[in-house]
């Protein structure tokens, strides 16, 4: 047992607190079923010398239904344990999922920028898995043989000692091997959830970026290096099943030298007519011997599968325990902002020492719609990312409506701000679901009646199922300016306080070009709106811009009072990525 955390487990029980009383008649009928299970070989040495050797038919009959009641006791609690354990395993791994999602659902971005998406399902899914064997198949199992294993040892003494000596002479060496056995499967284990994890990762990034892999004829790469990670969980599963062959043969053998030694002994004592062996002895002990013994070898094997639930606790206990969340100590709840925006001399850093915003100062007033521009890198999108506090800052102070944004509650904040990004995500699910998501308070009538102002009605009901229609994973079935504009329509029934477009419509084609132009018009009206875009209509229109290059504001204006600068930022901009577009 010392192999095992015994950190990690008091972490696991921690979990059956709620199910205490499930938990005690596990117990209990482990309890039960090492007492049934233990009592037949006495039963079978009792009927042998009482009954069946002085002839006794109706002594025998009554004992034969004796045991044949035990054994229907034994079978009844052997199903009632096993239930149970399982049953208390699936519910204790339905919470700490549950607790698991929701805690990762907290997290600030930056962690899923350094995190891998296949370890985080390895995490949720096949991981929390193999914590529910720690009750089906591991703990309660273990003390269930231990208890049967300790009954046993005690009828066996009772019965006779001489014979029960050469079976302890033997455990020592079972034990010592089974101590071994267990060490190097727990290195084994560890090395292979490390080699799934990795297979998990691996295969997650290739399928999610499968365009990519045959655009550029990537197959064959892919494929070898898939194949090098294949080999490597092939190598750690292999090193599993060489321990497993080694040890097994080995119980195997001590238990049949152990049997074959007290049938020896015993049969010797019988002939030289000691009366202290019968044969009733050998007919018990020859039971007993597999009931001790195969325990003792299979608690090896369990405590296998309870160091692998543990190590596979360990890493869920270990995002569970990752302090990543943004601090949510707010307290006023926004209802609905007037839509001023401060940003007073921000700075942030993705990596430390490395500034992306240096000493931002922005003014946005109420029902204004402003355009940020500049070149890739200068801080655009991560102005955005601040306002909704995916990140925190490292200096300054953001606030809407004159209140610093960490004083507004991280739910309502967010609930106010609606965000349009350019790469749109979609459910496999529903158009109207991916429009609502399933909140309560949005009905399909006002997802209809939203939808025939911005004018995508029309569009929708094209589709098969109308607003039915399944988009399928990541919304694969429609076009990117078709996923642009349920974005669009998703944006406006949240009724947002503002609204921000993140290169919102940049991707689009022609076909969707003139509805979204439409439905940013309609969206913007009356609020405070925010808007970084290539798109020539939306810069001209905005009510202010802001020029943007490397984390810092350097140029503020309207479209006209921008191109007057001699030489300015927004001018050769303009000139480079708008003129040809205006012309």
């Amino acid at each position: 047992m010392k192999a095992i955390s015994s950190k990690s487990l008091k972490k696991v029980m921690h979990y059956t607190k709620p199910y205490q009383s499930r938990f005690n008649w596990v117990i209990v009928w482990a309890i039960l079923l090492s007492l049934f299970a233990a009592s037949r070989p006495y039963l079978l040495k009792h009927t042998v010398d009482d009954y069946m050797t002085n002839h006794d038919q109706q002594g025998l009959l009554l004992y034969i239904v004796i045991m044949g009641v035990v054994l229907l006791l034994e079978v009844l609690a052997q199903f009632f344990f096993t239930y149970w354990a399982n049953w208390l395993g699936q519910d204790i791994i339905k919470d700490i999922r549950d607790k698991l999602f929701r805690h990762i659902t907290s997290f600030k971005m930056k962690y899923f920028d350094n995190e891998p998406v296949g370890k985080l399902v390895t995490r949720s899914v096949s991981d929390i898995e193999s914590i529910a064997s720690i009750f089906s198949q591991g703990l309660f199992m273990i003390v269930s043989d231990m208890l049967k294993m300790l009954v046993i040892l005690g009828i066996m003494l009772y019965m006779n000692w001489k014979l029960t000596l050469i079976v302890l002479l033997a455990m020592p060496i079972l034990i010592y091997a089974t101590n071994i056995f267990q060490k190097k499967m727990k290195v084994a284990f560890n090395e292979v959830r490390n080699q799934i994890s990795n297979l998990n990762t691996f295969v997650q990034e290739r399928i999610t970026g499968m365009k990519i892999v045959q655009l550029f004829n990537r197959e064959e790469i892919e494929a070898e290096k898939f194949s090098v990670i294949n080999q490597k969980h092939n190598k750690a599963w292999l090193k599993n099943i060489l321990y497993n062959s080694i040890f097994f043969p080995i119980a195997d053998f001590v238990s049949s030298l152990t049997l074959g030694a007290i049938v020896w002994y015993g049969g010797a004592n019988i002939l030289e007519g000691d009366a202290t062996t019968s044969f009733g002895d050998l007919f018990a002990y020859t039971m007993l011997i597999n009931m001790l013994f195969n325990p003792l070898r299979q608690i090896a094997d369990k405590f296998n599968v309870m160091q692998m639930g543990i190590i596979a606790a360990e890493r869920v206990f270990e995002i569970l325990e990752t302090d990543s969340q943004i601090q949510n100590k707010g307290d006023i709840i926004a209802q609905k902002f007037n839509g001023k925006i401060t940003l007073d001399n921000v700075r942030f850093s993705y990596i430390p020492d490395e500034e992306v915003l240096k000493g931002i100062n922005l003014s946005i007033k109420p029902g204004e719609t402003i355009a940020i521009v500049g070149s890739t890198g200068a801080g655009k999108s991560t102005i955005i990312n601040l306002l909704n506090r995916f990140y925190e800052i490292d200096s300054g102070m953001i606030a809407i409506d004159d209140i610093d944004i960490k004083d507004y509650t991280l739910e309502s904040l967010r609930q106010q701000i609606a965000v349009v990004l350019q790469d749109v995500f979609l459910f496999a699910d529903t158009i109207l679901n991916n429009i609502t998501l399933y909140n309560e308070e949005v009905t399909e009538e006002m997802v209809i009646a939203a939808a025939q102002k911005i004018g995508v009605h029309d569009f929708i009901m094209s589709l098969p199922n109308g607003y039915h229609y399944n988009v399928k994973e990541r919304g694969v079935m429609l076009s990117s300016g078709q996923r642009q504009l349920i974005a669009f329509l998703r944006a406006y029934v949240s009724n947002p306080s503002i609204l921000i477009l993140d290169e919102a419509t940049s991707s689009i084609d022609t076909y969707s070009e003139e509805m979204i132009q439409n439905a940013t018009e309609v969206l913007t009206k009356g609020r405070t709106s925010i808007v970084i875009a290539h798109r020539l209509a939306t810069i001209i229109n905005a009510d202010k811009i802001i020029v943007m290059d490397k984390g810092q504001i350097v140029e503020s204006g309207n479209h006209n009072q921008l191109l007057q600068i001699e030489n300015g930022f927004y001018k050769n901009l303009y000139e480079v990525q708008f003129s040809v577009a205006t012309e």
